[in-house]
């Protein structure tokens, strides 16, 4: 699973735009349910670039929670390829280059191939989804994203039968992503869910934040969103999207697997060794604001606790 995509990249090495669409087109029922005008505009500024407002629609299981600042979401972020510290992504991220970007997604699949992120964005109905983010640290974060439900591109892509979990890698520069070139984590930085966890339509792929492009230390130009689940899961910078009938190695589960598991959905009944998960500070309350009591599920339960009907939640943690 291991790879590093630069961004000096031969025409050849790209799926051809009118190969996948002409795939495309011949799927059942189209996904296609609106277009966007200017796919580039969903990619985070390069330098140099200003920012642009992407449009989108208002989305579905939005929680009624006030959002975090723009400030708050760009300036507290666990990116550990970027440093360990809090706000050393805010510091480092300017260097990395998100234009070209491409995804590379294989495995189980119908259509496997190096897709340019354009392409994979062209057509897809962006809606912005104000979800919480519960960081393992016993940290929330309310965020107004902007995406797409993972499950649209997974049915574009086809996905065969003998498919069960979806793996993820971030990209890996260690020229422009200063953190990789410490060896505390096997990089590239890996994630995974089951198939049923990745189908969810509350699983999102994440292009903006706030109507705008992510900023870099977000996890720019692509990430994932899985707001029932610890922030880990929700992996950043994505180039590649591998279909499997395995359970992936994840790099914290591979870590420290006394600590993280693979589900890592929010439990406040299970703590994490070094600390307490039934409670949580939001972030920009200040340190010493009244701690909020840790939802199940993040408090998405409602929607997705029948996934783990019958499972061992302090077991598979």
């Amino acid at each position: 699973m291991k790879g590093h995509f630069g961004t000096n990249l031969g025409r050849e090495e790209i799926t051809p735009r009118e190969v996948f669409f002409d795939r495309r087109r011949m799927m059942v029922g189209a996904l296609a349910v609106g277009a966007l005008a200017g796919p580039a505009r969903t990619f985070a500024a390069g330098r140099g670039d200003a920012m642009q407002k992407i449009d989108v629609v208002p989305g579905r299981y939005s929680t009624d929670e006030r959002p975090n600042s723009l400030k708050d979401i760009a300036s507290y972020n666990n990116f550990y390829e970027f440093g360990t510290g809090k706000n050393d992504p805010a510091r480092h991220a300017g260097k990395l280059t998100t234009r070209p970007w491409t995804v590379t997604i294989d495995g189980m699949v119908d259509n496997p191939g190096r897709y340019d992120l354009a392409s994979l964005l062209e057509g897809v109905r962006l809606e912005e989804r104000i979800y919480r983010l519960r960081c393992v640290e016993a940290w929330s974060m309310v965020v107004p994203w902007v995406g797409f439900e993972l499950r649209t591109l997974l049915k574009r892509i086809g996905v065969r039968s003998s498919a069960k979990y979806v793996a993820f890698e971030t990209l890996l520069r260690p020229e422009e992503m200063p953190g990789q070139k410490s060896r505390f984590i096997d990089w590239p930085y890996r994630e995974g869910l089951r198939l049923d966890e990745a189908m969810h339509p509350l699983t999102i792929l994440a292009t903006g934040v706030y109507r705008e492009p992510l900023p870099n230390q977000c996890g720019a130009p692509i990430r994932l969103v899985v707001p029932w689940k610890y922030g880990f899961k929700s992996i950043k910078s994505i180039v590649r999207i591998t279909l499997t009938d395995t359970q992936p190695l994840t790099t914290w589960n591979q870590n420290a697997p006394q600590e993280y598991g693979f589900y890592a959905n929010v439990n406040p009944e299970v703590d994490h060794p070094r600390w307490s998960q039934a409670s949580e500070r939001r972030i920009g309350d200040g340190f010493f604001a009244r701690r909020r009591p840790t939802l199940p599920f993040n408090g998405y339960a409602k929607q997705v606790a029948h996934l783990y009907d019958g499972m061992d939640l302090r077991r598979f943690y």
